[in-house]
């Protein structure tokens, strides 16, 4: 993927969000277990900006949203809610953090807000709001099994000959 920080449309699009202190914090939240929600907010903005202009969708709410779709405190695999799960509480916490740091169109906020569908079922209404749930969807799968197949399969060699696994030391 193109580096993000080289792209000055995209940075155009996204710049004061990433200078803000609650962006920032993000950096200090594990994920998907092998990334950190700020980076995996970037790629779902990143990737989700660039399918946005293949479609001609709105590029610039695409990645506003993407990058802010998933800005909440906590770590969802120990803070439980009352009112619903964390697949459908996230979206609406972090709907709310983003408007006390800038303005969300329609768009934008339907795209954070319905984030989740397939969890949930709260049907996206914007091509973009389907875009950034389907690339989330990706990039969670991307952060969270692939490093972990990748770590079996190091564990693991292919002999050719005998056409067998066998079980190297780690």
């Amino acid at each position: 993927m193109t580096n993000w920080k080289n792209d000055q449309e995209y940075m155009s699009y996204v710049e004061d969000l990433m200078e803000t202190p609650e962006v920032k914090l993000l950096g200090e939240f594990v994920q998907h277990y092998h990334s950190t929600r700020l980076q995996h907010s970037i790629d779902v903005s990143y990737l989700s900006y660039k399918l946005a202009k293949k479609i001609k969708g709105d590029a610039k709410a695409t990645a506003r949203a993407g990058l802010l779709h998933d800005l909440f405190y906590y770590d969802w695999r120990d803070t439980k809610f009352a009112s619903g799960s964390h697949a459908y509480m996230h979206p609406r916490v972090a709907v709310d953090n983003a408007l006390k740091i800038t303005e969300l169109n329609k768009v934008e906020r339907d795209i954070i807000l319905k984030h989740m569908w397939g969890a949930t079922l709260a049907f996206p209404k914007y091509r973009e709001s389907y875009v950034v749930t389907l690339v989330d969807k990706y990039c969670a799968i991307k952060e969270g099994l692939f490093p972990s197949l990748k770590k079996l399969s190091a564990k693991f060699t292919f002999n050719r000959k005998t056409t067998t696994v066998e079980e190297t030391t780690i």
